[in-house]
């Protein structure tokens, strides 16, 4: 057995999740965990919603809230959202811990130790009319390098180079359109031009990567420059240094803590769950362990530079030397799989520009397999994808419901009706026909299992489906409805097909939980063949008093998982009359989405203007 990491990104706990974001981060992930849980493997899955930094603060005085009550309704909203999907989490947890706090302070000191953490002074941005630092990314203007509009205070989406605030030309505050003013102020700096040889040295050896992300990644280091990782502001982890830490306006800048949430996660779930609280490290310390980060393209630079960054610095393996911490060494990411953004009919998801479907949003109105499904075959794996209503309910109808639910109910209905059970295999009864159908599944698991396991889901997704589509083509070629009179030759037949059919739904296990479990039971299958997440409401371990919820669950090969293989069949076992897997969505669904969304975005666009004009007449007022 294996030990496996699967490292999630941190959605933002500003606000619910929207389909793009689990395209990216969501679906892909669980996928690949509940495969190489099949392969029998030990997965430790985890993650949690990213709380500290000005937008949190921004949000919270909209609406009216500290920013830790507005992190808790987030944290609940998402997390339901993402149990709701079925990501099998073993932690779900969040940042605003005792524990994370812990975490994350450990690494800080013992990378100031080793040199690569310095103070200085950095001109931040502030708005005039509330006296807070602005975040980077709520800053816009003119970038300085290719003169593109729109370019944020931390990156250029257009050239791809890294910013800074006061370099944008023409800057303006996204949040009320002021422009900022510039101060010089003191903080704590991570050396990235110190850790830049040990980093660029280590992704030269990503060989396997996709090559829009090594790419990218490689690209971060043709000029690096210090970064900054604290910032003026009241609401994150406080600085663990003489003379900040009781600094009620100095905290560590989020991007630095999120990060270590992978690791701190990991240890809240061995302090909750495992048989030590030290078993974390099988999936942190043993060089043999492969850990995989999942997230969309706009986190790829906070994954192959940042975080390996600070590894290296608490492992003291840049070039400045050290010694690595007391949690480490830890190991370096294996592989960094970022998909590319989606879009919406055309259009780029924003949240805050009404252009969204959020999760819950989507699974109240159609089965969760349906949405996972399209989000996998058709995703932004690659390069970027268009979400468009018709092409949901298409891939449904056509490949979920008619080639798949069909099959399954087909094959299920004709043992029900003939015998009442899955029927014994007269092996004298078979065909080279038979044959090459039994051989064709049990090969199956070789080749979608290798195209999963190099991140190209799609393809195997699509693979999958080519193995439905010729369990179809022997249905119709065999005939079984039509066999009277020969019982053993139409027991021998459905027995087949009942076996492709049981390898074909372990094939697609990964990508549809959900209704993995309702094939498994129309086939006679009792207990859990595919498990689902569970939330569970805890006590912090650190803050006696603060409660929360996570998401885990109980996956267990032999037990509740069941391998990557083919699983024979047991004759005899009871099959009742199916009910269907897969219902059709009606074509008027795609009118209903559009109009439904173009009122929306009006409404949400008209509130959005309402708001700004009552900002910009409150400032003129002051």
């Amino acid at each position: 057995m294996t030990h496996v990491l699967v490292n999630v990104a941190w959605p933002y706990a500003n606000g619910p999740r929207h389909i793009g974001h689990v395209a990216g981060f969501g679906v892909p992930s669980d996928v690949y965990a509940r495969y190489e849980r099949m392969k029998g493997n030990d997965v430790l899955m985890v993650s949690g919603t990213d709380e500290h930094g000005t937008p949190i603060l921004v949000e919270a005085e909209k609406e009216g809230l500290s920013a830790q009550e507005l992190a808790n309704r987030y944290n609940r909203v998402i997390a339901k959202d993402l149990c709701d999907l079925g990501l099998s989490y073993d932690l779900f947890t969040r940042t605003t811990t005792g524990n994370h706090e812990q975490v994350v302070q450990e690494l800080f000191k013992q990378c100031l130790k080793n040199g690569y953490i310095y103070n200085g002074t950095q001109k931040v941005a502030i708005s005039p009319s509330t006296g807070r630092t602005l975040p980077d990314r709520y800053i816009e203007g003119e970038c300085p390098i290719c003169h593109t509009d729109g370019a944020r205070g931390d990156q250029c989406d257009a050239c791809g180079n890294e910013l800074d605030p006061d370099e944008l030309i023409n800057p303006v505050s996204k949040i009320n359109g002021e422009t900022p003013r510039f101060e010089e102020t003191e903080h704590f700096f991570l050396d990235l031009p110190a850790l830049a040889e040990a980093n660029l040295a280590w992704l030269k050896t990503r060989t396997d990567w996709r090559t829009n992300v090594i790419n990218f990644s490689i690209g971060l280091f043709k000029e690096v420059k210090p970064r900054a990782i604290t910032r003026d502001i009241d609401w994150g982890i406080p600085v663990p240094v003489d003379g900040w830490i009781d600094n009620p306006n100095k905290r560590l800048y989020v991007w630095f803590d999120a990060v270590i949430g992978y690791l701190s996660a990991s240890i809240e779930w061995a302090r909750r769950f495992g048989e030590t609280p030290e078993d974390w490290r099988k999936w942190w310390c043993d060089p043999s362990t492969p850990g995989y980060y999942f997230m969309g393209k706009d986190n790829i630079t906070f994954h192959s530079q940042i975080w390996p960054s600070e590894m290296l610095a608490y492992n003291g393996a840049g070039s400045k030397g050290g010694e690595a911490g007391k949690l480490g060494p830890l190991n370096m990411p294996e592989q960094v799989v970022a998909s590319e953004f989606m879009t919406m009919e055309g259009r780029k998801f924003s949240s805050s520009r009404g252009i969204v479907i959020y999760v819950k949003d989507i699974l109240a109105r159609y089965p969760v397999d349906a949405v996972r499904y399209y989000i996998s075959v058709a995703g932004p794996e690659t390069s970027d994808a268009d979400f468009t209503w018709s092409e949901f309910v298409r891939h449904n109808n056509e490949e979920l419901a008619a080639s798949w639910g069909n099959l399954v109910n087909r094959v299920a209905n004709l043992m029900h009706k003939n015998f009442g059970e899955i029927p014994a295999l007269d092996e004298s009864k078979m065909t080279d026909e038979d044959r090459a159908l039994l051989e064709e599944t049990r090969t199956a698991f070789a080749t979608v299992g290798d195209l999963i396991e190099r991140h190209r889901q799609k393809n195997a997704l699509t693979e999958a489906m080519r193995v439905v589509g010729d369990i179809n083509k022997y249905i119709s070629a065999t005939e079984p409805w039509k066999i009277k009179d020969d019982p053993a030759r139409l027991g021998t037949v459905l027995h087949v097909a009942a076996q492709a059919v049981s390898d074909a739904n372990h094939l697609l296990a990964p990508f549809l939980p959900h209704s993995a479990q309702k094939v498994w039971e129309a086939l006679g299958g009792t207990g859990v063949f595919s498990p689902l997440p569970r939330i569970e409401e805890v006590e912090d371990l650190d803050k006696p008093g603060f409660t929360y919820p996570i998401i885990t669950g109980d996956y267990k090969l032999g037990e509740t998982v069941h391998p990557w293989a083919s699983e024979p069949i047991v004759p005899g076992t009871p099959v009742a009359k199916p009910a269907p897997i897969f219902a059709k969505i009606p074509k008027e669904a795609v009118e209903e989405e559009l109009a439904r969304f173009e009122s929306e975005l009006a409404a949400r666009r008209e509130a959005e203007a309402q708001r700004l004009a009552a900002e910009k007449a409150k400032l003129a007022a002051e």
